[in-house]
């Protein structure tokens, strides 16, 4: 057995999971409310050879919670969270939470995500407005009035640190561990006439991308020296018996 092959091999995976992350990361840096996805590697010590070897774990990813930058859109129906707190819409497979505060308003009023979800309040509940009551008023705490009357509020929720985010679509994400209503307003809220982008840095990104390439390809050429040394060893052996 030749550890410096087991070990490359392992290293080479890592890399190549990496790649596939950047990979996604960059395709979506114009996505709002787009959440990176990470990577953390851990060390794998095996005992199984002569001497004590260091092998790379497969990985384990996870969503970025860092804010991505926000831009003035000047729509009424567009919303920025600010702070640790996300919005709620409701999915097939439950309520799913984002970051991306883009809506649109049905003919009958109901406030919905660009992909057709209903936007939930703190109960879990649709949102209801007036179709002929004209461009809503949202205020930091997500109460929405239209013509001085109150009609429901955009729930804000917190989700615990220790929590693991799925992926859902592009920009929302389902805990494991059940979200909370947003209580402290001074921390978190909304901002009516803004969107959140991504928070892809894209060139950092591309930057990252390009070194994990040169090490995916520094990898692969000493696997390659390493199997053309065995492959030499193995004639030289047959040459001599």
């Amino acid at each position: 057995m030749q550890p410096s092959l087991y070990v490359s091999l392992s290293g080479q995976m890592a890399t190549m999971r990496r790649l596939e992350t950047l990979a996604n990361n960059v395709a979506n840096v114009n996505t709002a409310g787009f959440r990176a996805e990470e990577i953390k590697f851990d060390e794998l010590l095996s005992d199984r050879t002569e001497q004590p070897t260091a092998f790379v774990s497969g990985g384990s990813t996870y969503i970025s919670r860092e804010p991505g930058p926000t831009v003035r859109t000047e729509n009424p129906l567009d919303v920025a969270v600010s702070g640790d707190a996300w919005l709620a819409f409701q999915s097939p497979n439950g309520p799913v939470y984002t970051r991306d505060g883009r809506m649109t308003m049905t003919p009958d009023g109901e406030l919905r995500t660009l992909e057709g979800h209903p936007v939930l309040d703190v109960g879990g509940a649709p949102i209801q407005l007036n179709p002929n009551g004209g461009a809503p008023q949202i205020a930091r705490d997500g109460t929405i009035t239209q013509g001085g009357q109150q009609l429901g509020a955009l729930g804000l929720f917190t989700i615990p640190e220790q929590a693991h985010l799925t992926r859902y679509s592009n920009s929302g994400v389902i805990p494991d561990i059940a979200a909370q209503p947003a209580l402290d307003f001074n921390r978190v809220g909304v901002m009516q006439g803004f969107m959140e982008q991504a928070n892809v840095n894209p060139v950092s990104e591309i930057s990252r991308l390009v070194q994990i390439q040169r090490a995916f390809d520094s990898i692969s050429n000493a696997m390659t020296r390493t199997e053309e040394t065995l492959s030499g060893a193995v004639r030289s052996l047959g040459e001599t018996s």
